[in-house]
C-alpha cells in the first residue's frame, strides 16, 4: 500500500480526491469554478463534509456552469435553501450567484478564468517541499494576495485560507509531503 498524506486517512472518497485530483493542475475553466465554490462551502467545515455531498451540488447548481447561475432568482435561491443535499447556508448559497456573475466578469477580462487565477503563481504549481503535514500553512502571502484581488471583483467566501485550499485543490501548489507517493513529480 502506497504511502499518503496523513490528511486523506482512510475514507474511500478521500483517498480518491487525494489520489486523483488534489494538487494535480487544473485549467478547465468550469472546473475552476466548481472547485472556487466547493471550497467556499467548506468554510467552517470539513472537506469530507462537502466531498460527500459533491454530487448533490452538481446537481442542485446546474453542473457549476456559471452563465446559468448567474440567473438564478429568489425562487431558485429559495429552492436551494430548502435541497437536503447541501449545506443549507444562505450566504453561501448566495455567495455562489455573486461569485458566477463575477467569474463571467473575470472571463470577459482575461477571456479565461484560467489565466487570471493562475497568474498569481507565474502559469507553474509551486513546489513545496514539505515534511509533515504540520509544516503546510493554512494561507500564504501568494493566498493573501488572490483573496484580496478576487475580493476587489466582487468575489465572497474567498480568504486568504479558502483561497489557499484552493490553490491546493486545482494544483497551483503541490503540498503532498515528502512521504506521499504523490510527492512533486509523480502527480
Amino acid at each position: 500500500m502506497s504511502k499518503r498524506c496523513y490528511w486523506a486517512g482512510t475514507d474511500p472518497d478521500y483517498i480518491a480526491y487525494h489520489d486523483q485530483e488534489w494538487g494535480r493542475a487544473q485549467h478547465d475553466d468550469r472546473h475552476l469554478f466548481e472547485m472556487l465554490c466547493l471550497e467556499g462551502a467548506q468554510a467552517g467545515l470539513s472537506w469530507i463534509t462537502i466531498l460527500k455531498r459533491r454530487d448533490n451540488y452538481r446537481r442542485a447548481f446546474d453542473q457549476f456552469d456559471p452563465n446559468v447561475i448567474s440567473a438564478y432568482d429568489e425562487d431558485k435561491i429559495q429552492s436551494l435553501l430548502h435541497d437536503e443535499g447541501i449545506i443549507r447556508n444562505e450566504r453561501k448559497i448566495r455567495s455562489v450567484v455573486k461569485n458566477a456573475k463575477a467569474f463571467l466578469a473575470v472571463q470577459q477580462e482575461f477571456g479565461r478564468f484560467d489565466t487570471y487565477i493562475w497568474q498569481f503563481v507565474g502559469g507553474q504549481p509551486i513546489l513545496n517541499e514539505w515534511a509533515t503535514h504540520d509544516d503546510v500553512p493554512a494561507l500564504t502571502d501568494v493566498s493573501t494576495a488572490m483573496s484580496k484581488d478576487l475580493k476587489k471583483r466582487g468575489f465572497s467566501f474567498v480568504g486568504p485560507t479558502i483561497c489557499y485550499a484552493y490553490m491546493q485543490a486545482v494544483g497551483m501548489v503541490n503540498d503532498h509531503t515528502q512521504d506521499c507517493f504523490l510527492y512533486h513529480g509523480n502527480v
